[in-house]
């Protein structure tokens, strides 16, 4: 799973997650309340958080669809930039 950074930075970008509840990497983020707007913030948001840069392949709908995609996404780049 992700570490505690993660669901703190994103919980804030779902307002119809409820506080208590957990997220699951299959959580539809859509369906939680991501709308595009809050997708930006979320993006630079992590960018910065995590010292990383998504790729113009990493910038699709598919990267943002569920919170395990996303943390995956994370990774990756996470483990290319200490390559």
């Amino acid at each position: 799973m992700w570490d505690d950074q993660f669901d703190q930075i994103l919980r804030p970008f779902l307002p119809f997650l409820a506080p208590q509840e957990e997220l699951t990497p299959d959580a539809e983020l859509k369906d939680l309340g991501l709308d595009s707007l809050a997708t930006v913030q979320l993006l630079g948001t992590l960018e910065d958080a995590y010292q990383v840069r998504f790729r113009d392949s990493a910038l699709t709908m598919d990267t943002f669809r569920t919170a395990g995609v996303l943390w995956d996404t994370v990774q990756s780049m996470l483990h290319s930039a200490a390559s």
